[in-house]
Order: structure tokens, then sequence, then C-alpha cells
């Protein structure tokens, strides 16, 4: 009787100890970011729905919406004056029953609709803004027709802007550069393989390599090198691991950093006409594919950029050329605006100066305080910043010129 008590006392404290973990581990998960969860489980649950009203749809009035809504996201991207789109002619409104839907027409002269126009562009108000403001009306109808309407015309628009206008990429996984990073934008070597290599190579997978071309024969076309393969889009990486041109100039890897530049806009402007548009799986892997190629490749830019600024002025202080003042303008990429930006400062103020190296290293000291002490930086674009500018301290701090 005795040893029975035991042994049902160990299976009651064993059995507590594991619900407790569980509810520890609950609530640890809960106290992650419950409101960041409680989020996510909206917008994915508005995406679903508006995926399933518009699948229920005809397949006719499902051309006609996406046309609408190519219409609209063409528009919206081109920043058009403005946009004539119409409504469908009839809508199914109810999914609960789907042999026999709730058909229900829209009034003829209820259908079109004109966003924009010249008054728009004095009040400089976007396009997209306009369009999400009709379609908030829209919704907002007291008519159950136009209402569902309003949403299906938002949804293709969106759906058009993410699957149709932008281009495919690869399957990648990145890794953050360090702690204080919050964008992960360094390919990692553990995620390597989730894409096997073909053994056919398409003609946008390939660039042209730099050899003497036989007589009589065209430019050779080679797979992209092995690192821009560890990439969304290979044919937007200009820069290598080591931060040298992999293109043709610096023009066209400017041209790169814009095509990226564009990409990252189209997301934000599909995320600002339907937020719930964050919930497709296609959306998340261009997002998470372009945001990391830009954030690398842009600050690949700067690095680049900074070290021919260190050539030129070792080169025009060997030949005497800078002694009438010299001012620096130095690229950086900003991670939190995701474009390039420049610092201006100061180094010899105009005059007859002769150029000493230690000249660069004070002005670079001055403007690491300036930056150190600059809230409008994030930590990790500060970094970078700074990581530059110690670039050009190192180079003249014991230049003998």
């Amino acid at each position: 009787m005795h040893l029975a008590s035991l042994i049902e006392t160990g299976l009651l404290r064993g059995w507590m100890l594991f619900f407790v973990i569980i509810i520890l581990k609950r609530s640890r998960m809960s106290e992650t970011n419950p409101k960041q969860s409680f989020l996510s489980e909206r917008l994915t649950e508005e995406y679903e729905r508006q995926q399933a009203l518009f699948s229920a749809q005809p397949a006719i009035l499902q051309r006609f919406l996406e046309a609408q809504g190519k219409q609209m996201a063409e528009a919206i991207v081109e920043g058009a004056l403005q946009v004539r789109f119409s409504l469908p002619d009839r809508v199914v409104l109810s999914l609960g029953n789907l042999e026999h839907p709730a058909i229900v027409t829209i009034p003829q002269n209820q259908r079109t609709r004109v966003v924009g126009g010249l008054f728009s562009r004095i009040r400089k108000v976007e396009l997209y803004k306009e369009i999400r403001h009709s379609l908030n009306e829209l919704e907002q109808s007291p008519d159950r027709a136009i209402s569902v309407a309003g949403g299906l015309l938002r949804h293709a628009a969106v759906m058009h802007m993410v699957y149709n206008m932008l281009p495919a990429g690869r399957s990648v996984s990145y890794k953050l550069a360090d702690e204080e990073e919050t964008i992960p934008s360094i390919p990692d070597p553990a995620g390597e393989g989730l894409e096997p290599e073909s053994a056919i190579t398409a003609s946008t997978d390939a660039i042209v390599e730099e050899a003497k071309a036989e007589e009589g024969r065209g430019e050779l076309l080679v797979p992209f090198v092995p690192y821009a393969r560890k990439f969304y889009l290979p044919q937007w990486v200009a820069f290598d691991e080591n931060g040298e041109l992999l293109v043709k100039s610096v023009e066209e890897a400017e041209a790169h950093i814009k095509s990226m530049q564009r990409f990252m806009e189209v997301l934000f402007l599909a995320v600002a006409l339907a937020p719930y548009i964050s919930a497709d799986k296609e959306y998340a892997k261009k997002r998470y594919g372009m945001l990391g190629q830009l954030v690398n490749q842009g600050r690949a830019l700067a690095y680049y950029q900074t070290r021919q600024i260190i050539a030129r002025i070792q080169e025009r202080a060997s030949s005497g050329n800078l002694n009438r003042g010299l001012s620096l303008s130095l690229l950086y990429f900003d991670d939190q605006e995701l474009r390039v930006d420049v610092s201006n400062f100061e180094v010899i103020p105009a005059g007859r100066i002769m150029f000493v190296p230690a000249f660069v290293v004070r002005a670079v000291h001055q403007e690491q305080v300036k930056v150190s002490q600059d809230t409008r930086y994030n930590p990790s674009t500060r970094k970078h910043l700074l990581y530059l500018l110690d670039l050009l301290e190192k180079a003249f701090e014991a230049a003998n010129l």
C-alpha cells in the first residue's frame, strides 16, 4: 500500500511538472511579441479570405478583375497622373454553398471610377494613396456587391504587383553580419544547396566572359560566378565578396542597385495598398531575397567608391593637385531608407594650403564624432558609415606622400 501511494505521488508530480513546463513554454512564446503574433494572424486571415473570395468568382470575372487590377497596378508603379477602372457587372457574395452561390449584379452607372488627376498632382498626393482611398470607400459601401467588388479589385492589383511585375528568383538563405544587424544580408553557407544547380543554363543565367573573342564568333556566355548565384537575382549582383566589380563599369553597378530599389518599391506599394499581402508566401520570398541582396550590394558599392576616393586622393596628392582645398562626398548605404546616400565634409578649406595626409585624418575624426551622435542613423547604418570613415583614416594615418 505504501509502495502504491509512492508510485501515485511520483506519477502525479511527474504530470504536474510536465504541465508546468508546457505552460511556461506557451507563456514565453506569447510574451515574446504578442501584438506582432496577433497582427500576423489577422493579416493571414484577411489574405486567405480575399483569396478564397477571388477563387469563388467565375473564370470570366476573374479575368476581368485581373485586367483591371493590372491596369491599376501599372498606373501606381509608373506614377501615372490618373487611372480609370471599372467594377465587374456581377460578383459572388456567398461562399457557404458553392453549388448555389449568391450572384448579385452591380448597376451600370456605379461601375466606372476615375482616380487621380491634375489637382491631385498639384497637391502632391501620390496615386497609390488616391487609389487606396477610393477602394476604401468602395469597401465601406452599404451595397454589399460594391463592397465585395472593391475588395476583389484591391486583391487583383496587389497580386499582379507581386506575381507579374517582379521577376522570380532563387531560393536563398542569408545571415546577419553581426549581432547589431537587423537585416540578414550575408549569404549563409549553411543554406547553400537550397536550389540545385541546373544542368542547362538559361540565357538569363549567364554573363559575358572577358576574353579574346575568336574570329567569326560572338561573345562567350558562361554561368554567373558562384558568389552571384548565392543571391536571389544573380543578374543584379555587381560586386563579389571582396568588393570587386563583377560588371564592366560603376555606372552598370549603380543601375543594378536602382533595379533592386525599384523591386523593393513595388513590394512597398503592394503592402501600402493591401497590408495583408505580406502574408503571401511569394511576397515573403521576394522581399527576403531582394532585401538581403540590396543591402549587401549597396554596401559593396559604398565600399568600392570609398577605395576609389582613397586612390584618387593619393594620385592627386602625389602630383601636387590638392593644394587648393579638398572636400569629400562619401557614399554610404542607408539600410533604413534602402538607398545610397552621401556624407559631405570638408578636409581642407579652399585656398592655397599644401595637402598633408594628417588633414584627412583630422577631418575623418571630426566626421566620426558627428556620425556617432547623429540620431538619424540606425545602429547598422551608423556602423557601416563609421567603417567607411575608418578606411579613410587608416589609408592616410601613416601615409608618406
